[in-house]
């Protein structure tokens, strides 16, 4: 009996092994680690650039697309883009005063200005001829001018000065670095111009008479007057002021000629009377003041009656260095607007070249209200940048 117990015992436990290894639990397949989301590296950003802004007080130019009409107009678009400033300049001739309103722009090679400013008159009656009652032709003059001080027959005028290398002071003080007052006022009732030894600026000199779609180009060096000859003080009256070079043009007074007493193949001017006229002048005005060289005639004295003006003036554009600054002009309701410019770089040694478009070009200028020298200044200096 036992044995048979131990029998189906072991039966049992045979059928549970075999059952356990029918229901083993399978082992699960292998998979892939779950991949972590990548991290978000932050990329470098560059700090803002600030906007532009110019210095205070500063003429800037700004970039145009093409260059304006020098008409004296100043209607083009690119002047509306253009910010202005104004320049009070005082102590004229007569007491004359008046604002200055500037603007600048600038293209790919050249720089431009338009400048405007009131002056209740446009004066063009400059030293003209009249015929007097006996038949002979007289030069009408400002009768208190001692040489070289004409404010009452004369033209309108300005005048820019800028450095063309380092003048000491020229910042703070402008054009009173040059100005030497009351030297040889015997000579020279409003004195001499001239800078230091090695310093140079560059004159830009508009004769409202004499000029003709141009702006005369000047300079100024060290050259003081030289009084110790006749010949060396007519070589040195302007002191320091010179005009750039020229191969031809510009103007000069309305002289007759004659034979030279010293060189009969030579002339000189005959100052007694003038040398041309023209068809396109008023003879009771003088208007407009000058003969232009293309319109000249032979001068006829019979076409003339006694109290008849004609101008003092024969004029042509400059060819040359000296004519490098073209402008046009108008005189309108009491104000004179103009325009005018010139290559950023002349290459003239006799110039200001602004070749450093992250530069500061100092300036200063005058006005001139029918005088030949006292004008109205302006204290101080300004300065001219070119925006990016």
């Amino acid at each position: 009996m036992k044995s048979l117990l131990k029998v189906i015992s072991l039966l049992v436990l045979a059928s549970l092994l075999l059952a356990a290894c029918a229901t083993a639990t399978p082992t699960p397949a292998a998979t892939e680690a779950p991949t972590e989301a990548p991290t978000k590296v932050p990329t470098a950003t560059e700090p803002p650039v600030p906007a532009w802004t110019a210095p205070e007080g500063a003429l800037v130019a700004v970039m145009a697309d093409a260059a304006p009409t020098l008409d004296g107009v100043g209607d083009e678009a690119a002047w509306s883009n253009a910010e202005e400033i104004v320049i009070e300049v005082s102590g004229g001739a007569n007491g004359y005063a008046t604002e200055v309103h500037l603007k600048a722009i600038y293209t790919a090679d050249s720089v431009y200005f338009l400048m405007s400013y009131a002056d209740t008159t446009e004066s063009f009656f400059r030293s003209p001829w009249q015929k007097q009652e006996d038949g002979t032709w007289k030069k009408i003059n400002d009768p208190s001018d001692k040489g070289g001080d004409n404010n009452l027959v004369y033209e309108d005028k300005m005048a820019f000065i800028w450095p063309i290398n380092e003048v000491k002071n020229f910042e703070a003080a402008g054009c009173f670095v040059a100005c030497h007052a009351g030297e040889n006022s015997d000579i020279k009732p409003y004195g001499n111009k001239y800078l230091p030894e090695g310093e140079m600026a560059d004159i830009w000199h508009w004769k409202s008479v004499r000029n003709l779609n141009q702006v005369d180009d000047q300079y100024l060096d060290s050259t003081t007057l030289d009084t110790s000859t006749p010949e060396n003080q007519t070589k040195t009256i302007e002191a320091g002021r010179h005009s750039d070079p020229k191969d031809s043009g510009g103007y000069s007074d309305n002289y007759a000629s004659k034979p030279d007493p010293n060189d009969a193949t030579k002339t000189v001017p005959d100052k007694s009377m003038p040398g041309f006229s023209s068809p396109n002048f008023d003879m009771t005005t003088g208007a407009p003041g000058y003969i232009l060289d293309a319109d000249k005639i032979p001068f006829d004295d019979a076409a003339f009656k006694a109290g008849d003006y004609l101008p003092g003036i024969v004029k042509s554009e400059i060819v040359g260095d000296r004519g490098n600054i073209s402008a046009g002009w108008k005189y309108v309701d009491g104000t004179w607007t103009l325009e005018f410019g010139r290559k950023l770089d002349t290459g003239s040694q006799y110039d200001v070249q602004f070749t450093d478009l992250s530069a500061m070009y100092y300036f200063a200028m005058a006005v001139f209200d029918n005088a030949q020298v006292r004008h109205a200044f302006q204290a101080g200096a300004s300065f001219l940048i070119f925006k990016p």
